[in-house]
């Protein structure tokens, strides 16, 4: 089993931080991450920046219940965004404990985008955090391997790579490109499921990434192999926003999302294959 098992924020992305963190603990997850940053124009999330109160709430919930800070995000690079202002959104992460920051990569303008990367990967190590670059096949930076050739380009000799089940599956990867980098780079993971037939185009690619996931054990992606891929002790964070079981309340889709994840980590390492 992973040492831990964390819940992302977008997988109940409507709900406030502190909530998170007690939906998490009652619902058997060990770690949560918050989304302390709008990804794009018109994206809200609660001001956990502008407001003390608030940073101390979640700090003393988060000591209450015993559940970690797993990462924060979402810190998207795009044409117009202000570094600055992402440098201190790191400060409040670490602030709360946080170990890594999600980062993705959406500005066209390649030389523009390494820059960014190596200035924001910079700033987050400054902070204490781990920036891990995820790659989705909707942005700029659509596979592994292009995320991977982005933060050698950048220089982001103490960033990772963040690998999403889905976003591995949408961009025609499978579990066997991850033997082709060094398994330090994969710090934590996105785990969910899905239909094996993809979405045919990119506005689909975009909602099912964003509101019609499954949870793990539920659809046909390769989550065995995916997760063996990893070395074992690699937390794993359950990203899977769904319209499914909507006729449970929040926290039993939650308990049945905790349980059908831990089945399928189970499973995977039961599944071993012997040396």
């Amino acid at each position: 089993m992973p040492a831990i098992l964390s819940l992302a924020h977008l997988t109940q992305l409507s709900t406030h931080p502190i909530e998170l963190i007690e939906l998490a603990a009652g619902a058997g997850f060990d770690a949560v991450g918050l989304r302390l940053w709008p990804p794009l124009p018109g994206d809200v999330v609660a001001p956990v920046l502008e407001e003390p109160k608030t940073r101390r709430a979640i700090r003393q919930r988060l000591r209450q219940t015993g559940i970690e800070l797993l990462d924060i995000e979402a810190f998207w690079l795009r044409p117009d965004s202000d570094l600055d202002a992402f440098l201190r959104a790191y400060e409040v992460g670490a602030e709360l404990g946080a170990r890594h920051v999600l980062i993705v990569g959406h500005d066209p303008h390649r030389a523009r985008l390494t820059e960014s990367l190596g200035k924001t990967c910079e700033e987050a190590v400054a902070c204490g955090l781990s920036p891990m670059l995820e790659f989705i096949p909707y942005t700029a930076v659509r596979s592994l391997a292009e995320a991977h050739e982005l933060l050698a380009a950048a220089g982001a000799a103490d960033a990772g790579l963040l690998v999403d089940a889905l976003h591995l599956a949408r961009s025609g990867g499978s579990p066997d490109d991850l033997a082709l980098y060094p398994p330090d780079l994969f710090r934590y993971v996105h785990l969910c499921d899905a239909p094996s037939r993809p979405p045919m185009d990119t506005d689909a690619l975009r909602r099912e990434a964003r509101g019609a996931r499954l949870y793990p054990g539920e659809g046909e992606l390769w989550l065995s192999a995916f997760l063996r891929a990893f070395p074992r002790d690699v937390p794993v964070a359950l990203e899977a926003p769904t319209i499914r079981h909507g006729e449970l309340s929040t926290i039993d889709r939650l308990r049945l999302a905790a349980k059908l994840s831990r089945s399928v980590i189970e499973r995977a390492w039961s599944d071993e294959p012997a040396p």
